[in-house]
Formats: C-alpha cells, sequence, structure tokens
C-alpha cells in the first residue's frame, strides 16, 4: 500500500534529501522544508521505497500539497 507524504503547511522546498528508488526507514528525512527561516525536516512515518517525489528544491508548497509517495 502506497504511503502519501504530504507538506503539513506553506514553506520552500530547501533540500530534496530522498529520490525516487530510494529504500527509507521510518523516521528517514525525505525533504527539507524552510518557514520562517527555520528548517523543517519532513520523515518517513513508515519505511518503504521512494516511488516519487513530487517537489524540487526551490518550490513553494502549501499545507496539504504532496510531496512524496512511499510503496
Amino acid at each position: 500500500m502506497a504511503e502519501e507524504i504530504r507538506a503539513e503547511m506553506v514553506a520552500n522546498v530547501l533540500k530534496v534529501v530522498a529520490a525516487q528508488g530510494d529504500a527509507l526507514g521510518e523516521g528517514d528525512t525525505v525533504v527539507i522544508l524552510e518557514s520562517m527561516k527555520m528548517e523543517i525536516p519532513v520523515l518517513a512515518e513508515v519505511g518503504g521505497t521512494v516511488s516519487s517525489i513530487s517537489v524540487g528544491e526551490g518550490d513553494v508548497v502549501q499545507g496539504g500539497d504532496l510531496i512524496a509517495v512511499l510503496a
């Protein structure tokens, strides 16, 4: 079953850490967001393989926007 990772707030994508095909464990960093000069890591809530990354560095995400999908 696929696990969608979504943004929780409006933020800039500072760094994309994971890439398509990467195996992630629970708690691994997927991307780092920046909001109000704070760096906010977005973590995988479950382990899995990254099947897609929907954002790039410099993108602006809104709350609820899809960041990545883990399979």
